[in-house]
């Protein structure tokens, strides 16, 4: 592996358009959730100029069709939308297409007789972790997504004005000897309202560089190397500007380039989808051995086959050429973790309404939180890796 190298993550604030579209997926699955915590939602959301569709399938309790649409506003207008081309009024319209789950889908994943709860679909998810920041992130990911989640902290506070919804970051990393070593380049594109200009644009945005990055790591960052709006302007941003879509953002979700994804995105899904709930689990495995310090990063893969309880496969790479230490971790893993999807969301406490939290700035690296949400990165089960 190279020592010495670039290496450069994106991340995209809550009022991108494809984030609007995560957030209000995730609140359908939060909905069910409250009133039925064994729902199963499969919910994707389009939105573009003043219109917002939902599609998708459903089992669980009957949630009336205009409480969902004024679920929809409620998070429009909690992102931030009150523009012409985009609004949590009655300007923009809202449609829900959503319907019944398919019953073959259903018979494969629900349990009987002697029969655990399948997966409900097939395919691979990956978890990560690494020592390079307190959250055992990458660092790149980990500092584009705190610009703009304090960005929008103080946008929706007041405290930072003339800032719009819809932002972007990106920052590049030279990593030596293969740790983080200083930040080479930053770039956040941002929505703003037309009473500013591009340098009162770059004078608000700096501080939130300034914040979210380690003086360590910022010292010495050329102030040509700071891309401020680069288009040179941004006003019509948005689902206005461009349309949005469930799921679009799986990189920025993850770990920003730095693992591998199984392809599955998250949003939008209840827990007995291991596109989701398996990932959540990967991630947990993954942090716990890292915090173990028996490595300085860890990958893990989990395999399924829909309708099929256990997983097929677990790879774990500790990235130290040492096989015995990486099958010793294997084993540790079958030993005191079930990971059939039944037994994630129970070991992770899945099944409640914590979904909406993850929209935005990044499913991993964020802090468990009492009512349940973030669970998956407590570090609670380090000692199994001990051994």
């Amino acid at each position: 592996m190279k020592k010495d190298y670039l290496f450069t993550s994106e991340s995209v604030s809550e009022g991108h358009p494809d984030k609007v579209c995560d957030r209000i997926s995730d609140m359908v699955v939060d909905t069910y959730l409250s009133s039925e915590p064994q729902s199963r939602v499969a919910c994707e959301t389009l939105t573009t100029t003043n219109k917002v569709v939902l599609a998708g399938e459903t089992r669980g309790p009957n949630i009336n069709r205009d409480d969902l649409i004024s679920k929809v506003r409620e998070c429009i207008k909690d992102i931030g939308y009150d523009q012409k081309g985009f609004t949590w009024k009655e300007a923009t319209q809202i449609e829900s297409h959503l319907h019944s789950q398919s019953s073959d889908i259903a018979m494969g994943v629900d349990s009987s007789g002697n029969k655990d709860e399948g997966a409900g679909d097939q395919g691979i998810m990956f978890g990560y972790a690494c020592n390079e920041t307190d959250v055992l992130m990458p660092a790149p990911i980990h500092y584009s997504h705190k610009i703009l989640r304090l960005m929008a902290e103080d946008r929706k506070s007041g405290k930072l004005k003339n800032i719009e919804p819809d932002s972007k970051s990106q920052i590049t990393i030279q990593y030596k000897d293969g740790k983080p070593s200083s930040v080479k380049s930053v770039v956040i594109s941002t929505q703003h309202s037309a009473d500013v200009n591009q340098s009162q644009v770059r004078d608000l945005v700096k501080p939130y560089i300034e914040k979210s990055i380690p003086k360590s790591l910022i010292n010495g960052l050329d102030e040509t190397e700071i891309y401020v709006n680069p288009t040179g302007n941004f006003v019509i941003g948005g689902p206005d500007g461009d349309s949005g879509l469930t799921g679009r953002k799986i990189i920025v979700d993850t770990y920003g380039g730095a693992a591998p994804h199984g392809g599955g995105a998250f949003s939008g899904k209840d827990p007995t989808k291991v596109d989701r709930s398996a990932a959540y689990a990967a991630r947990y495995l993954a942090k716990n051995v890292v915090a173990s310090k028996i490595a300085d990063k860890c990958l893990i893969q989990l395999a399924y086959a829909i309708g099929v309880s256990k997983p097929l496969s677990i790879y774990v790479d500790l990235f130290d050429n040492n096989e015995e230490k990486n099958k010793h971790v294997e084993k540790l893993i079958n030993e005191n973790f079930d990971l059939s999807p039944r037994g994630i969301r129970e070991m992770l406490g899945l099944n409640k309404p914590i979904y909406q939290k993850t929209a935005a700035y990044g499913h991993f690296g964020r802090n468990s939180e009492s009512d349940g949400s973030f669970s998956w990165e407590k570090i609670d089960k380090k000692n199994v890796f001990c051994k």
